[in-house]
């Protein structure tokens, strides 16, 4: 029998302790495999409107509850006995009339008083409840909706009983009513309020089903046997993986006709929608060959281990794909190409070389631009002559070099390529390069589709190399990034080497990892819109999250000491409000800064672990870590401590700039980086830092 799997009963399910989601699981196999079992024990609920909600006892004190139509089975909340009996008694299941999408619907008049949260003095406080009334008469301040009529309100997905309380709403009023509505709906009405414009659903086709609708598929999963159900129930990440926005779904399944980039501030989905892209390449054809990349090794395993929850029951696919860091696909067809991997030069060794070139050539350049112009110039662009120096594209950097000046730090570089031939040593960069050149010659490439994920963090050479080693087609390259979170490479032209994606560019809007609190104050340390070398824009103005939560709090402590018990509250508040310790993240800047998390963690008497890019946290211990490393992570609650005065932007980091616009990138950098980090919390954040505090602290506090 065919089992429906709403986003509420996986969204419930992992709400529960690990042995309760594991007779949960039994209990769904058995529903899956023998409903008519004679254990399994269903009892309707008879206080519920809908009468096709029942019940299934789990244990003792756990019920599923589901929703039995004919022959199909709709797996819809799963909890203890009270809380999942009350959760059906407050909702039925319908399908919308004018959008045609199934919904689970809170019923309006067993609703008597919206919750929302006090704006608590410090987010570990996490507020209290207090009562909002739904009555029109009772809603202060200015209707948000008044422009939209009751067709208006209908064609996004507002149920018909809860109209005149959204027409009613106010700012306030609507943060606490969204929560009431069924997703599709507040999304739709979110995004309204942020960019004025009403995105109405399409009504159905005649005899359209309405488990086919987009908005359904989002909140529902089809799954036919024990195979499917098995992968959809056994990896708890994140459930829009699963059940996809109708607008993400169309670019996954689009045919464009050139490169593509999707953009979007953090939490809108763009990881999950590049990772169906590449499910999508590998299921359109079996000659498809799909490489999966991004800049960093830990976030290519975590690539890996989600692209095997998307193939489910057809693991055969991710034969015909790779997926690796852009260095660890390089270093693989070097081996393959010439036979052995590439020996790479460090930081250190690199820096070492460029000074002592420096000093026996005697000239005046300081240390800090020579070292620059090497890295993100010379190297970065692979250029063997001063007349290809001359000429190279120098975005981002205000130092203007004449015709003598340019020839003054060559001998500088002749020198460095000639000390790393000696030691046998290459740069990433001249490692693309190689490869480059090797495949640009052939006519079969290694892959058919390239799916990148955090593309603002590739470089020129990692560019060039990526359009190399795949085959030429329309559909051939997918990007996916933020502009906000580029922490690595300085700014450079991708239509300059040939990457155009213009008129391929699309920006998603809704945030579904971060709360509304937590997105308006990380924003704050950002541009509302950031545009890139090629004049795309990436406008943040318009995103909306989709649920809320306690307000952010931004601590200036006078003393190490104070901000160490302030973190550490911090700490026990999230555990003692039921989030599992593993779901608790510090991060600082720097390793210099590590051992103030550790301390931390010892303060609030938890065990924590150290993340190093080697793998994920462990069960029952609160994660810590540099800021560089939580790119691609999510937590429940998150510090960022140490925020400090000359540690968050890095002292080295300015004392190595060479001139003014340089400066102006590495500000921009070390903002986001912190916005990184800030937004890896979906529901409780604290940013602390000792007085007088990093200057970007004052940024993302609350305007009085």
């Amino acid at each position: 029998m065919p089992t429906v799997l709403a986003d509420t009963f996986t969204d419930s399910l992992g709400r529960l302790a690990q042995d309760e989601q594991k007779q949960v699981k039994l209990t769904v196999f058995d529903l899956q495999t023998q409903p008519d079992r004679p254990g399994l024990q269903f009892h309707r609920i008879d206080n519920s409107k809908d009468p096709n909600f029942w019940s299934v006892r789990v244990s003792r004190d756990v019920r599923i509850i589901v929703h039995k139509t004919g022959a199909s089975l709709l797996l819809a909340y799963v909890g203890h006995h009270d809380d999942a009996y009350r959760w059906a008694e407050r909702r039925r299941i319908e399908t919308h009339p004018k959008t045609g999408a199934m919904q689970i619907v809170e019923i309006r008049e067993r609703v008597e008083e919206v919750t929302a949260k006090l704006p608590a003095q410090h987010a570990f406080d996490f507020g209290q409840p207090i009562a909002v009334p739904l009555s029109p008469a009772k809603v202060a301040g200015v209707p948000l909706f008044a422009k939209l009529d009751h067709d208006d309100l209908l064609s996004v997905g507002v149920p018909e009983d809860w109209i005149a309380d959204v027409q009613a709403a106010d700012d306030d009023g609507f943060l606490a009513l969204a929560n009431h509505l069924p997703a599709e709906a507040a999304e739709a009405l979110l995004q309204y309020v942020s960019s004025g414009v009403l995105n109405r659903t399409a009504p159905p086709g005649p005899g359209a089903s309405p488990l086919s609708h987009p908005d359904t598929l989002r909140r529902f999963r089809v799954v036919e046997n024990v195979e499917e159900l098995k992968a959809a129930l056994e990896y708890p990440w994140e459930k829009w993986a699963v059940f996809l926005h109708p607008a993400q779904r169309d670019i996954v399944e689009r045919s464009f006709s050139g490169p593509v980039r999707v953009a979007g501030s953090a939490g809108t989905g763009k990881t999950v929608v590049a990772l169906h892209r590449a499910m999508h390449h590998l299921r359109q054809s079996p000659d498809s060959h799909v490489l999966l990349t991004t800049f960093s090794d830990p976030l290519a395993s975590a690539l890996k281990a989600r692209l095997r929850v998307l193939a489910g029951t057809e693991p055969y696919l991710l034969e015909r794909a790779a997926v690796t860091s852009f260095l660890g696909i390089a270093q693989e067809l070097h081996q393959l190409s010439f036979g052995h991997r590439a020996h790479l030069a460090s930081r250190e060794i690199m820096r070492s070389l460029v000074e002592k070139a420096r000093q026996a050539a005697g000239i005046d350049l300081s240390p800090q631009f020579v070292l620059s112009e090497w890295t993100n110039v010379a190297d970065a662009w692979q250029i063997f002559d001063v007349d290809a120096y001359a000429a190279v594209p120098r975005m981002g950097r205000r130092i203007r070099l004449g015709a003598r000046q340019r020839e003054s730090p060559w001998p500088v570089f002749e020198s460095v390529r000639r000390a790393l031939s000696e030691r046998r040593l290459m740069t990433p960069a001249s490692l693309f390069a190689k490869l480059t050149a090797n495949y640009a010659a052939k006519a079969e490439k290694p892959f058919s589709h390239i799916v990148v994920d955090e593309a603002q963090d590739l470089g020129v050479a990692e560019l060039r190399f990526l359009a190399a080693i795949m085959t030429e087609g329309h559909d051939s390259i997918f990007f996916a990034g933020d502009l906000g979170q580029r922490i690595f490479q300085p700014p450079f032209s991708w239509r300059g080497l040939g990457i155009d994606v213009r008129g391929r560019s699309f920006t998603l809007r809704v945030n579904y990892r971060t709360s509304h609190q937590i997105r308006l104050a990380a924003d704050r340390l950002l541009p509302e819109s950031i545009r890139d070398v090629d004049g795309l824009e990436d406008d943040r103005t318009a995103t909306a999250s989709v649920f809320n939560g306690p307000p952010p709090e931004v601590l200036i402590a006078e003393s190490e000491i104070e901000e160490l018990e302030q973190v550490a509250r911090f700490i026990r508040a999230a555990i003692a409000e039921g989030i599992e310790p593993s779901s608790v993240a510090i991060f600082v800047r720097s390793r210099n800064e590590l051992p103030r998390a550790r301390a931390a963690a010892v303060k609030a008497e938890v065990e924590a672990t150290e993340l190093t890019g080697r793998g994920d946290g462990e069960l029952g211990r609160v994660a810590i870590a540099t800021m560089h490393f939580a790119k691609g992570l999510e937590f429940r609650a998150v510090g960022v401590m140490a925020c400090d005065e000359g540690v968050i932007p890095a002292t080295q980091r300015i004392a190595d700039v060479s001139d003014e616009m340089e400066l102006d990138e590495v500000y921009a950098t070390e903002r986001q980086l912190l916005y990184v980090a800030a937004t890896r919390a979906r529901d409780w954040l604290l940013i602390s830092g000792v007085a007088p505090g990093s200057e970007f602290l004052v940024d993302m506090k609350m305007p009085q």
